[in-house]
């Protein structure tokens, strides 16, 4: 593993590079709003994408670097997140086809940034679909809009009792349930099963596969 410092619009990132050996492509992942990339799902993709041949790159947006807990406005964490993404397109990963993601917060960010950064596709771990209702009463939007505007193949993987809700399967979107809450801790197999057939199947037609 290689930890490299990236700098953006907004003070340096942290991206944490496992190559695999001959790689077919490259998974990029950034972390929740309060979390950072040791999540158990986190680690547990990573493990699945190096099994099949594919780079993965572990993203600590500016704010985690600096050492707040508190997460940037969107507009700056989609801004960095993007500028990453183009450098790492230039140097480590340059060539490979890429599918984007993270868990929760990073999912939304890889979405509303997916068509800029020519991702192959985007895989959702938690996607926050609607804030829990609050103590007042009050309902906050859904997010669907997020995923619905993306054009490329997307996963997302959700844990069934998940106080985030269920976001719907779409055109171009698989939702896998698994047991469990926002976490996604209780079942890293059935995360792990979702992530392992989808996967190769999304970086396949944007890569050079061998013909025959």
């Amino acid at each position: 593993m290689t930890t490299v410092d990236i700098e953006t619009p907004h003070g340096p990132a942290r991206a944490h590079l496992h190559a695999a050996e001959a790689p077919v492509g490259a998974l990029v992942l950034g972390h929740g709003a309060g979390g950072g990339i040791a999540a158990p799902d986190l680690v547990a993709v990573t493990g699945v994408a190096l099994g099949l041949g594919v780079s993965v790159a572990l993203v600590e947006q500016p704010y985690r670097v600096a050492g707040r807990r508190s997460p940037a406005p969107a507009h700056q964490l989609d801004t960095a997140w993007t500028a990453v993404i183009v450098q790492l397109q230039q140097g480590a990963l340059q060539d490979l086809p890429m599918v984007t993601g993270g868990r929760s917060s990073g999912a939304r960010v890889a979405c509303r940034t997916a068509t800029a950064t020519g991702a192959a596709g985007v895989l959702c771990l938690a996607f926050p679909l609607q804030p829990p209702r609050r103590a007042s009463g009050t309902q906050s939007p859904d997010r669907l809009h997020e995923l619905d505007a993306v054009s490329v193949p997307v996963l997302v993987v959700q844990g069934e009792g998940d106080p985030f809700g269920m976001p719907p399967p779409g055109p171009g979107r698989t939702v896998a349930q698994v047991r469990g809450n926002h976490s996604l801790r209780s079942d890293v197999k059935g995360l792990t099963a979702a992530v392992e057939a989808w996967l190769p199947g999304v970086l396949a037609p944007a890569g050079h596969p061998p013909s025959g």
